[in-house]
């Protein structure tokens, strides 16, 4: 297949080495540039946990170095393959699919080589943290990064984002072959089916995400509800992003600090969604308006107290309210988790949500492990059928070329004065016979006198098949 992937991940190298590596920015579209002059195509992912680089060994390149490797016997089996194509004839065949590990193996080492210098670091500090996967090794890689399966947080999907965001890269800096391009679009739909198929990312395993689900489990009809956010920490923006991603109509931010509450609105405004920003002070008299409350503020006072919501229920006509209480301290009395239409989660409900989302996402890796191996197998058929065929033009244009040869040299002799017609047609059927029939039957002559009954059986039960269906 030719691909091979280099990188480092958090599994194989400490943060700073990855920071190291890491290729963002103006970076990128330069090492991908760089990186063109000796592959065929490559992608650069490089995010918080892993910097890996995915490339196409050349084919051209590879040719001499192929045979060089290949035994006296090996490289007959491939000359007697390809003397359709050259005897008698300029033209040439060579298998696509010819490619020595020798020759991959240098090329591995000569992005080994090109990675450190670009990132000015001695090979010998970096060579032993990375890891290097090649053909269908490192296709399987690859999809399992794509499904989230190689992730920190086991079936995250950013990953498969990041992923189509680095091929954009690659495809703005017209680095990417057709082959390249081919496999990447087989990754993607076999990642997607993957996350289809399986489990692995159907649970939240984040604080955010959980918010964000327990919100799609008691409610409908997002765009009619109001998130309240108390407290614009770090925490409360995760939360408050996800769950205005799911498509609420209306955000109201309270907060003691009006320039940071400003700068949140500004993120979660949306032509569909009215962000206000309120005092904290007015909490009690905001509540009412909220449907979910997301508050995380570090306060050592509670902020809702049980009289605070029993007054926001009244008012609200006892419609459900949802409470998600990351604070610790709470924000949140814990008794108002007694109050009917009034749902309350603390950090450490979400935390057991967590914990039993992992082990279901745990689970569920089995099937998509299993299915990730189906799908490479698959992938690799189709890539070999995509690939035969190539090489099956290229033989088909060589003998071709062998055909019109011995045509033209029939139309000359026939326009010679006192020559036969009938023996000119006769010479040149028996001239295409001997020329179409010369590999194969020299390449059964060699089986039967190496004793390679497998060879043997299959080129001549080929060549029945053939006749037979003609």
């Amino acid at each position: 297949m030719r691909l091979v992937v280099i990188g480092v991940n958090h599994k194989t190298a400490p943060v700073a080495l990855r920071e190291r590596l890491a290729l963002v920015g103006d970076d990128v579209n330069v090492a991908l540039k760089q990186i063109e002059a000796f592959t065929d195509g490559s992608v650069i992912v490089s995010t918080c946990n892993r910097t890996e680089i995915y490339a196409l060994v050349p084919q051209t390149s590879t040719s001499q170095p192929a045979n060089s490797q290949l035994s006296d016997s090996q490289l007959s089996n491939v000359q007697d393959i390809k003397a359709a194509g050259q005897s008698s004839s300029n033209n040439t065949f060579s298998s696509s699919m010819n490619i020595s590990s020798a020759a991959i193996s240098a090329h591995i080492t000569k992005i080994k080589t090109w990675l450190a210098d670009f990132k000015q670091l001695p090979l010998v500090d970096i060579d032993p943290y990375l890891y290097v996967h090649r053909d269908t090794h490192a296709l399987t890689h690859w999809l399992r990064v794509a499904a989230g399966l190689d992730s920190m947080i086991l079936g995250e999907p950013q990953i498969l984002g990041q992923i189509k965001n680095s091929v954009h890269l690659a495809q703005d800096q017209k680095v990417l072959s057709n082959q390249l391009g081919w496999i990447i679009d087989q990754v993607f739909a076999a990642a997607k089916r993957v996350r289809n198929e399986t489990q692995v990312g159907a649970q939240a395993v984040s604080l955010s995400f959980a918010a964000a689900k327990l919100v799609t489990q008691i409610f409908d009809d997002l765009p009619s509800r109001t998130l309240l956010v108390v407290a614009a920490g770090e925490m409360n923006r995760l939360v408050a992003t996800h769950i205005a991603g799911l498509g609420v109509g209306r955000v109201i931010i309270c907060n003691r600090n009006p320039e940071r509450a400003e700068a949140l609105a500004a993120e979660l405004r949306g032509p569909n969604r009215r962000v206000d920003v309120r005092p904290l002070q007015e909490l009690p008299q905001v509540l009412a308006e909220a449907d979910i409350v997301s508050s995380c503020s570090g306060s050592m006072d509670l902020l809702i107290d049980k009289t605070m919501t029993i007054q926001a229920l009244k008012r609200r006509r006892y419609q459900p309210m949802l409470m998600i209480d990351l604070a610790v301290p709470r924000d949140i009395d814990s008794t108002i988790s007694r109050i009917d239409d009034v749902y309350l989660y603390s950090v450490d409900d979400l935390q057991h949500v967590i914990a039993g989302n992992i082990e279901q996402r745990r689970q569920a890796a089995v099937d998509a492990e299993l299915l990730v191996s189906q799908l490479v197998v698959e992938i690799d058929r189709r890539f070999q059928v995509r690939q035969v065929g190539k090489d099956i033009q290229q033989y088909r244009a060589c003998t071709q070329g062998q055909v019109d040869k011995l045509l033209h040299e029939s139309i000359a002799k026939l326009q010679q004065d006192d020559v036969s017609p009938e023996d000119i047609i006769t010479e040149l059927s028996r001239r295409l016979t001997q020329t179409l029939t010369h590999a194969p039957s020299k390449l059964m002559r060699k089986a039967a006198r190496e004793g390679d009954s497998e060879l043997l059986d299959f080129v001549v039960s080929g060549l029945q098949d053939a006749h037979r269906g003609h």
